[in-house]
C-alpha cells in the first residue's frame, strides 16, 4: 500500500531532523576551541528589531583560542558586547573599538567532565526524539489497520520504522563519541 510506504519515508524524514538536530545542539557545546556555532542564537536590539548576531556581524576564528567579532556597523558594538556578557555563556569580551575579541580559556578537567554529562544529556534528548517518532508513526500505522489495511502490511511497516529507530540511535551514540574524545582530548 502506498500510504504506508508514505508514512514510513515521513518517519525516516523526521528522523534525520532529529538527528541533524542533535548534532547542531552538540556543535554549540564547546570543547576548549573557539568556534563561531558558540554565539549562535545570540540577539542584538537593532534598529528596534531583536536581529540574530550573526547579521549584524563577522564571527571569525583568527586562531583557536579567540573568537573575533566585526560588527558591519561601529554603533552596534556595545550591544554586541552586552549581548555577549548577558547570555551569561562564561566569556570575557574585549573590545578594541572595531573588533570584539573572546578568548577561550582552556577546559579544566571538571568542566570537561560537565559537558560530556551536557553532551550525554542531548544525545538522550535526540533518542527520545527519535523513539517518539517510532511510536507516533506506529500510531498512524495502526490507524491504517483499522481503515482496512493488511495486518502482514503494518507489521513489516512497524518492523522497518524499528530498524530506523536502531540505525538513528546508532548514529546518535557514534556523533556522542566523537564529541566526548574531542572534548576530553587536552
Amino acid at each position: 500500500m502506498e500510504e504506508v510506504q508514505l508514512y514510513i519515508d515521513d518517519a525516516k524524514d523526521n528522523m534525520l531532523k532529529a538527528l541533524k538536530h542533535t548534532e547542531l545542539e552538540f556543535q554549540k557545546i564547546r570543547a576548549g576551541k573557539a568556534n563561531p556555532v558558540m554565539l549562535q542564537g545570540l540577539t542584538i536590539e537593532y534598529y528596534g528589531a531583536v536581529t540574530p548576531l550573526d547579521q549584524v556581524s563577522s564571527i571569525s576564528t583568527p586562531d583557536p583560542r579567540t573568537l573575533a567579532i566585526k560588527p558591519f556597523e561601529k554603533k552596534t558594538i556595545g550591544a554586541i558586547e552586552k549581548s555577549i556578557r548577558d547570555a551569561n555563556l562564561g566569556f570575557n569580551p574585549q573590545n578594541d573599538g572595531d573588533t570584539i575579541r573572546i578568548g577561550i580559556p582552556p577546559l579544566t578537567e571538571d568542566r570537561r567532565k560537565n559537558l560530556v554529562r551536557q553532551v550525554k544529556a542531548e544525545s538522550e534528548s535526540g533518542k527520545v526524539r527519535i523513539r517518539t517518532i517510532r511510536k507516533e508513526t506506529n500510531e498512524e500505522l495502526r490507524k491504517l489497520l483499522k481503515d482496512g489495511a493488511s495486518e502482514d502490511e503494518i507489521k513489516s511497516a512497524e518492523d522497518k520504522i524499528q530498524v530506523l529507530t536502531n540505525e538513528y540511535n546508532v548514529l546518535i551514540d557514534k556523533l556522542f563519541d566523537k564529541k566526548e574524545t574531542e572534548i576530553m582530548t587536552i
